[in-house]
């Protein structure tokens, strides 16, 4: 019998980080991590599972976009679909009807990237391998079947990612066995969030590179003297050989982002990130080269893969910073994996939040064994928040993410998690203060 894809469930699920200010920065002073979490289940008890992360409000606006987009799931053959991903994407992104709330961006977007990662989830598990070794051991010609070269082939064309990932494939094998062995770099942006203490940054920025991270992050952007300051003090946490890298989350103007960076340049930080508008190309091209030597990173709030063509076509980035769920999941990232590749810059994917670091971390270590062939200038951004709720948590050793072996793509989280953190009847708000009552 044919199994069939029978429910695409969604869930809203949210975490209180507001009430510790984990999670600040500028444009987000006080977020509630949350996901809109899906489950695919078939006609064969088999389950897949990703989600989508928002950081609070509105994340009933992406539950409700992922029960928009299932009825074009539910139904449909398992073979047929694992089969052709890349179509399978197309079909979420390109239908008629709900494009016009795109196209290829916002709330639907990330809808479809919540389900395409639950179907390499479930994909992963059937193979029984992780999505980062299962992408890592498919042909040059599946991986490039994966990828809508429709808007990409003035920059990247069919034949060009066919010969990128054949001359990365003599050492698949010996990287795959590096990784498992050794892992992958990681940064951390846990001392660096913006309603800290001075304490606390100190502290957390001084036991960073006690765990072995050679590159931290810090949000900046809300009052420029206090960023100097908190600067200041983590680089004498630190010292002058450790990177410290400074997020502004799309605060200022391209103006404003030149001149304030000015102020930080005398402690030497490593990249500023999303220094404008994700939207503004041209505005990144122009912070980029005002800033130099400071590199300029983006991509967490980055659409689409025709957007990273831009900013890799316009020399506007130096780090490609793809997000697991921004893009429409695995799939779309393969192709943004590939542009990168073909430009020569870094990726240092963005994660943190709920899930990305579980998340992401396939991706990077697909793109190190099967794409790019190195690690060299390339971190997996890590936050140590909510792995617990998961059933398969990232694990970091020495500033290294250890490289996941259980199947899937280690987005399932447990279900008590689920249940407590249900927004809003589950009982972590149910019991939270009414803030009304006085």
């Amino acid at each position: 019998m044919t199994e069939l894809i029978t429910a695409v469930e969604a869930v809203d699920v949210r975490f209180p980080t507001s009430r510790e200010l984990d999670g600040s920065d500028a444009m987000n002073p006080e977020p509630d991590y949350s996901a809109a979490y899906v489950t695919i289940r078939t006609s064969e008890d088999a389950a897949g599972h990703g989600l989508a992360f928002t950081v609070g409000r509105g994340n009933d606006v992406e539950v409700a976009a992922v029960r928009a987009l299932a009825p074009l799931v539910t139904g449909l053959s398992v073979d047929e679909v694992l089969g052709d991903l890349g179509a399978f994407s197309r079909r979420l992104t390109g239908d008629s009807q709900l494009r016009w709330l795109g196209p290829d961006k916002g709330a639907i977007h990330m809808a479809a990237a919540a389900i395409v990662n639950a179907v390499w989830d479930l994909y992963g598990r059937r193979e029984q391998k992780p999505v980062w070794q299962l992408l890592s051991e498919m042909t040059p010609e599946q991986l490039v079947a994966l990828v809508d070269f429709r808007y990409l082939e003035d920059a990247l064309t069919r034949d060009e990612a066919l010969e990128l990932l054949r001359r990365a494939e003599p050492g698949r094998a010996a990287r795959a066995t590096h990784l498992l062995q050794h892992g992958y770099p990681a940064y951390t942006t846990t001392p660096g969030w913006l309603g800290y203490d001075d304490e606390k940054l100190v502290r957390l920025s001084r036991q960073a590179v006690a765990d072995g991270f050679d590159l931290i992050k810090l949000k900046v952007g809300a009052d420029a003297v206090d960023d100097m300051r908190r600067l200041r003090l983590a680089r004498e946490a630190v010292g002058p050989n450790i990177k410290i890298a400074v997020d502004a989350n799309q605060a200022w103007g391209v103006r404003q982002a030149i001149a304030w960076m000015s102020t930080l340049a005398a402690y030497d930080p490593y990249w500023i990130e999303e220094p404008t508008s994700p939207d503004d190309v041209l505005g990144h091209a122009a912070i980029r080269r005002a800033v130099a030597p400071v590199k300029v990173a983006t991509g967490e709030h980055t659409h689409n893969q025709v957007m990273f063509k831009q900013l890799l076509q316009l020399d506007a980035i130096d780090v490609l910073q793809l997000d697991a769920s921004r893009t429409a999941g695995v799939t779309e990232n393969v192709a943004i994996l590939l542009l990168a590749a073909k430009f020569g810059v870094p990726v240092c994917p963005h994660a943190g939040g709920v899930g990305l670091c579980e998340m992401v971390q396939h991706l990077a270590m697909f793109d190190y064994v099967a794409v790019s062939g190195t690690t060299e200038n390339r971190y997996i951004e890590y936050v140590d928040h909510l792995h617990e709720h998961f059933t398969d948590p990232v694990h970091v050793h020495d500033g290294h993410y250890l490289a996941p072996t259980a199947p899937g793509i280690s987005a399932e989280l447990h279900p008590a998690s689920i249940a407590a953190h249900r927004y809003p009847d589950g009982p972590v708000w149910n019991l939270a203060p009414d803030p009304a009552t006085p």
